[in-house]
């Protein structure tokens, strides 16, 4: 434990997070990043639609983050934590090695986790041949034999998404709801022919996508593999502190924000990425990390502020 408490402690070494320590850093605030080392984008063979950086590899976006926040004297450093709390004016956050790091200000970009569907062949094949996102992955299946796995209700949704990037694409309905009549004449105008059966599994050739297998048996051909995982936020640290956390209405869950700088209902506690924002890209995340970095260091601006006015009376009265 430090004797000095830092300006702001930043949960999470992704994008959210080193975006947002990049900025406090240049703001001259001492700040600390603790990186569980848990990435979500992992096996993914590179970051999309995050322009000038377009295809870098996940690690290697990480690795120059990391970088460029330490050059400006921010720290990073492995670490997981498990337990935070308000003591005085500061936080105390508990490390899974029995640390306790005390700060003015937390900035929570931990991420979400992928909650897959229990198929044989989807974990091994995620991020590869098995996708969620057609901004992040589509382009890289264009005109690939597709099929979409119905998981809840917003399958549809991306059925239609992905029908922009292929022609050959088939509709898993799976666990998801039946179309409506409606809904069914929009498959049927966009040539979506929709298989009623239940999936039970993937065909992998060579440690690639070669088919999905139904519950007759039959195994329909395809190179690409497309669904919605329940999306459910690393919000532990955040319930811990009284943050809100809501359901989202497709499945999943997701930390409250105030405001779109991040600021939760929690005075000194922000989010900033996946922990708040379900969909959010790469770049996205980004942002949400810079936007709230400025955001706290305006506000430990009119902290200090204050703090120096009443220096300043205390002496002029003395």
């Amino acid at each position: 434990m430090n004797d000095e408490p830092l300006d702001t402690l930043v949960l999470g070494g992704g994008a959210a997070g080193l975006s947002g320590a990049l900025t406090l850093a240049r703001s001259r605030r001492s700040v600390l990043v603790l990186d569980a080392g848990e990435p979500r984008n992992a096996p993914a063979a590179g970051v999309h639609a995050f322009l000038t950086r377009d295809g870098l590899p996940p690690a290697e976006l990480v690795r120059l983050g990391r970088a460029e926040v330490e050059s400006y004297g921010g720290r990073v450093r492995p670490g997981t934590a498990v337990a935070a709390r308000r003591v005085g004016d500061l936080f105390a956050v508990d490390t899974v090695d029995g640390e306790t790091l005390h700060a003015r200000r937390l900035l929570v970009a931990t991420g979400l986790v992928d909650e897959l569907p229990d198929l044989p062949g989807v974990r091994e094949l995620w991020g590869r041949d098995v996708l969620h996102c057609p901004y992040c992955h589509g382009w890289e299946v264009r005109d690939q034999p597709l099929a979409v796995l119905g998981t809840g209700p917003g399958s549809l949704h991306q059925v239609k998404l992905f029908r922009q990037l292929t022609a050959d694409l088939v509709y898993l309905r799976h666990h998801a709801p039946e179309p409506t009549a409606e809904e069914a004449e929009e498959l049927a105008a966009l040539g979506i022919p929709v298989v009623d059966e239940e999936v039970t599994g993937l065909e992998i050739t060579d440690d690639r996508l070669s088919g999905v297998r139904l519950a007759s048996g039959r195994v329909l051909p395809r190179t690409a593999l497309a669904l919605a995982p329940r999306f459910v936020a690393r919000s532990a640290v955040l319930e811990d502190l009284g943050v809100p956390v809501a359901d989202h209405p497709w499945g999943g869950r997701y930390a409250a924000a105030e405001d779109v700088t991040g600021q939760t209902a929690v005075p000194g506690v922000w989010i900033a990425g996946n922990v708040g924002d379900l969909s959010a890209q790469v770049v996205a995340a980004a942002a949400a990390g810079t936007l709230a970095g400025a955001r706290i260091n305006a506000d430990l601006v009119v902290e200090d502020t204050a703090r120096a006015v009443a220096r300043h009376r205390e002496g002029a009265v003395a």
